[in-house]
């Protein structure tokens, strides 16, 4: 029975055989459409496939981020001077507001507003008729107790008169002439001078006016040296010493400054701001420094250091760390963006110190790092840079 199964298989196999290699047989037709149709729909499922992840990258390359404008700038290398900064006062090394000792009518005023005054020059009158009057009939009465006097002496030699009357003309004569001194010190008084070479400032006194006894006249003001004085925390007490040299600025005179040296430090600190006071002496050939003027001082302390300085602007500060945006070119030229971490030293003006991190000649964003992250291309822009200055000053806009 198998076998007669096995027959008409293999009689049914040789059929369709024949069927197919019959030329022009239907079958055989039928056959290479269906290859042909589903080679078809093979390519085509290809050729979609290939299409759709074409427009994908078309897609994301249209929707890629744009280049982001920076300024940047390039690290390199400079040298330091290590400096305390504090704000300081400048005043005079001898100043005082002249006064009147004794009450007075104004006779003469004899200088003016903002003159230089030498020392011993007379600068107001004060009406001393009567004085000068009074001190002529003292000096009058000495003069005719040193007459007694001499007499009685001779008087006493010849034993006409006892030791007892010799000793109380001797005694009235020192007390006369005691009165005379008296006055004409009394007449000095009415003849302001000055005390010591200086500036005089601006006086409202005229002749005719009356002044008490301490009315202000005018101020008189040393100008060449000056002295500074300026706070410093405790904390620096050890790197401040007479003889340090100071650097002064001020915003009267834009891109000038002025040094000098440290004097002297006050031995006490202030208990509620642990703060001490130094003392430096300007020279002031140029009377530009008045005093009660505001400065900003610079002590230079330490030796001088080599930095890699960039801008204060480049450093984006974070609770993990310090960081900086470098500029990354691949070979095309084609700029993008890669972050990194750097250790920050010691400021000064715009600028601060890289320890670590970034080495000399790479170029870092300096501004516009919020909008930039890693591999985002830029376009470097030369304009609006930030400030990069070692002693900024205040520029009114």
């Amino acid at each position: 029975m198998n076998d007669l199964n096995s027959d008409a298989g293999t009689s049914g196999y040789k059929a369709v055989r024949d069927q197919l290699q019959a030329p022009g047989s239907l079958a055989r037709r039928r056959l290479i459409i269906v290859v042909a149709v589903v080679g078809g729909l093979l390519a085509l499922l290809v050729g979609i496939h290939l299409f759709v992840g074409h427009m994908i990258n078309k897609a994301m390359a249209h929707n890629s981020a744009p280049p982001q404008t920076v300024t940047t700038t390039v690290a390199r290398y400079s040298d330091w001077q290590p400096e305390i900064s504090a704000i300081g006062s400048v005043r005079a090394v001898r100043g005082v507001d002249i006064t009147t000792e004794v009450t007075g009518l104004v006779r003469s005023v004899d200088f003016r507003s903002g003159d230089d005054a030498r020392r011993g020059q007379i600068l107001v009158h004060l009406n001393a008729d009567s004085d000068i009057a009074t001190l002529h009939s003292l000096e009058a009465a000495a003069d005719l107790a040193a007459t007694v006097y001499a007499r009685d002496k001779m008087q006493f030699e010849a034993q006409a008169i006892s030791q007892a009357q010799l000793d109380a003309d001797a005694a009235d004569l020192k007390n006369k002439r005691a009165q005379a001194a008296a006055q004409a010190a009394l007449v000095e008084k009415k003849t302001l001078r000055a005390p010591f070479d200086g500036r005089l400032g601006i006086t409202t006194v005229n002749p005719g006016q009356y002044l008490n006894t301490g009315d202000k006249v005018v101020t008189l003001q040393e100008l060449d040296p000056v002295y500074v004085d300026f706070h410093l925390p405790q904390e620096d007490l050890a790197q401040v010493h007479p003889g340090l040299e100071v650097r002064l600025t001020l915003d009267a005179f834009p891109g000038e400054s002025f040094t000098g040296k440290i004097n002297a430090a006050d031995p006490l600190v202030d208990s509620s701001s642990r703060n001490f006071m130094a003392e430096a002496t300007v020279p002031n050939p140029g009377h530009k420094l008045l005093p009660g003027m505001f400065v900003r001082v610079a002590v230079l302390s330490g030796a001088q250091q080599h930095y890699l300085t960039l801008p204060q602007t480049s450093i984006t500060f974070n609770p993990y760390g310090s960081t900086v945006f470098l500029v990354q070119k691949d070979a095309k030229g084609k700029r993008t963006a890669q972050q990194g971490f750097v250790t920050t030293g010691p400021t000064r003006g715009d600028q601060i110190a890289i320890l670590k991190g970034i080495k000399e000649g790479d170029e870092v964003v300096t501004s516009g790092q919020l909008k930039l992250k890693n591999g985002t291309p830029l376009d470097v822009s030369t304009e609006l840079q930030p400030a990069d200055a070692p002693n900024p000053t205040p520029q009114e806009h």
